[in-house]
């Protein structure tokens, strides 16, 4: 009996254990197929999610942990806004911490910012959050050092602080700090340019605000400009007087190469010139050298009488003579010579 006994008992406790074990995994298996603990979070948080709509968002492949607790941090902070919503958004590849936190903050602040402006924004690829941060807690954005000349050739080299605030309603499609810095710039050497002195800007340098601001810079961006401090001015190099260096050395340049140019054509001029009277003594001794068998045929034909050629001769001899008290050579020697 005792035996019999004991091989009961055994044999419940085995069933137990078995019993125990298969509910233990049922459960997990529960426990993996459902959200419960997400659900019962939510629901000691005071926010009501049916538990199909859970397991229809586990279905669609959506991270349910970090959109319930954005849901509970919404609701505990007051905002109207579904659970729908936030699923679409995450749908869209949108980061739903962001927005939600992004929508706490502007509700904190009594900021107006509907649930639709902040996922169109977060869409947009837009940091909502940061936006909103802006916002509240204006920016300084900080120009580099712009380089600009004013009209006595001086350079001022000057660096700006603007404060800024993000403007919610034109952030989707506005410009960035970029257009910013570039649109200060401009600002900044279109004033320094206009003044008649570098000294004018370093005595008034809120001239530079004030004109810069006047523009209207912050049109078409997504920051509203709050104020615009000039930082720093250094004065540079006088671009003024290293123009007109460089302009003198220029025309220096150009007029060495006038000079030159001229000089070589009246180098060429004076070449030609010569070539041209040796021509002209080649041709003369030509003639001359015609000139006897010229005068013999004369005298041949009666045409010359001796006396005439006699006459010729004593001119010819008072030339030589006069040629030679005037140290002047004789033309057929001269071209001898320049062939030399």
């Amino acid at each position: 009996m005792v035996l019999m006994t004991m091989a009961a008992l055994t044999a419940g406790g085995i069933a137990a254990i078995v019993i125990a074990v298969v509910l233990l995994i049922v459960l997990a298996i529960v426990f993996s197929l459902l959200p419960i603990r997400i659900w019962f979070r939510a629901l000691v948080s005071g926010v009501k999610i049916p538990m199909t709509k859970l397991i229809g968002m586990k279905w669609r492949g959506i991270k349910v942990i970090p959109l319930v607790d954005a849901y509970i941090s919404a609701k505990k902070a007051g905002l109207d806004i579904s659970i729908d919503e936030l699923e679409s958004h995450v749908l869209a590849r949108g980061d739903v911490i962001k927005v939600v936190n992004a929508l706490i903050s502007a509700h904190s602040a009594n900021m107006e910012l509907a649930a639709e402006t902040a996922r169109a924004i977060d869409l947009a690829g837009r940091d909502v959050l940061n936006a909103v941060k802006v916002s509240v807690n204006p920016k300084v954005i900080e120009t580099p050092a712009i380089s600009a000349i004013a009209k006595d050739g001086i350079e001022l080299r000057v660096k700006a602080r603007v404060t800024v605030r993000a403007n919610i309603t034109r952030l989707i499609g506005g410009a960035g700090e970029d257009t910013i810095i570039a649109r200060i710039g401009e600002g900044i050497v279109t004033t320094v340019g206009s003044s008649e002195s570098h000294k004018d800007v370093l005595e008034n340098p809120d001239a530079i605000s004030k004109t810069v601001l006047n523009k209207g810079l912050d049109s078409g961006t997504a920051y509203e400009i709050l104020s615009i401090d000039i930082a720093d001015i250094d004065v540079g190099r006088n671009i003024g007087a290293q123009l007109q260096m460089d302009q003198a050395e220029a025309d220096k340049r150009i007029a060495e190469a006038k000079a030159e140019e001229r000089r070589a054509m009246a180098v060429a001029l004076e070449q030609e010139m010569k070539a041209k009277t040796q021509e002209m003594r080649a041709l003369v001794i030509e003639a001359e050298s015609q000139v006897p068998k010229a005068m013999a045929e004369a005298l041949q034909k009666g045409k010359l009488g001796v006396m005439d050629y006699y006459n010729m001769q004593n001119v010819m001899a008072d030339t030589n003579m006069r040629n030679a008290i005037g140290g002047v050579e004789d033309s057929q020697e001269s071209v001898k010579k320049d062939k030399k």
